[in-house]
């Protein structure tokens, strides 16, 4: 499977937050390193895995979608 790697001021203009949100409330809360992004040759700088982020907002989305509930006896 191949990944998109994005840096944070792309990943910003994508999910159109700030890149200094991402950074600070979003890293290491919503956004997991091995998951959401990885820093390559151990540096500061990190590049985002799009995939996995897209699919992880899906499911979040899909998860908080109510079914209504039917009673049968009503």
């Amino acid at each position: 499977m191949s990944h998109t790697y994005l840096t944070t001021e792309q990943l910003s203009e994508r999910l159109h937050y700030d890149a200094r949100t991402i950074r600070n409330q979003l890293v290491d809360s919503c956004l997991l390193e091995g998951r959401h992004y990885l820093r390559p040759f151990g540096r500061r700088k990190m590049l985002f895995i799009w995939e996995n982020i897209e699919a992880d907002m899906l499911q979040a989305v899909s998860d908080s979608v109510a079914m209504p509930h039917f009673d049968a006896g009503v």
